[in-house]
């Protein structure tokens, strides 16, 4: 995976750009669309990249990612189904998205995270060709099954990827 971030201090604005590569024998799943109740309630188009989901760890680093979500408890009646893009063998995906931290977010370092899992037939349903992308439903099996691909921190103040984690 290689990304770009493009920080704005003054607007706390940051746009992520992103290439990921399939390296495997078999296709891949990569959950950077969203779900499925997302797009059926307009809140954002089928096959675009989503804001992120993020969080904040006990040292004040702040992770932002894409990647399935479980199933809630209870089930909502219109649950919010992962999508996924399907990347065969030896192509690749590219994306973006932008991020406005929030006042409040006192984080001085931010990473991002993407969810990825092999492409089986028996996990994902639906597929369909949207705006360039193989755009595929998963069931909510490969929450368990899926690898989180991470870019290193990024020092906000610095502007900088770091070499090495706190």
């Amino acid at each position: 995976m290689k990304a770009s971030f493009d920080y704005s201090p003054s607007e706390r604005l940051l746009k992520v750009a992103y290439r990921i590569e399939n390296a495997s024998d078999g296709p891949v799943a990569v959950f950077d669309r969203g779900d499925r109740h997302a797009v059926l309630s307009r809140q954002h188009a089928a096959g675009a990249v989503p804001a992120p989901f993020f969080a904040v760890d006990e040292e004040g680093g702040v992770t932002l990612s894409h990647e399935a979500l479980p199933l809630p408890t209870p089930a909502p009646t219109s649950p919010p189904t992962p999508l996924a893009a399907k990347v065969a063998p030896g192509a690749s995906i590219e994306g973006s998205f932008e991020f406005a931290l929030p006042m409040s977010l006192e984080g001085d370092r931010l990473r991002w995270c993407v969810g990825v899992a092999p492409f089986t037939e028996a996990d994902f349903s639906a597929g369909e060709k949207v705006a360039g992308v193989d755009l595929w439903r998963a069931s909510f099996a490969v929450v368990e099954s899926q690898q989180r691909l991470c870019t290193a921190w990024f020092d906000l103040e610095r502007g900088a990827f770091t070499e090495s984690t706190p």
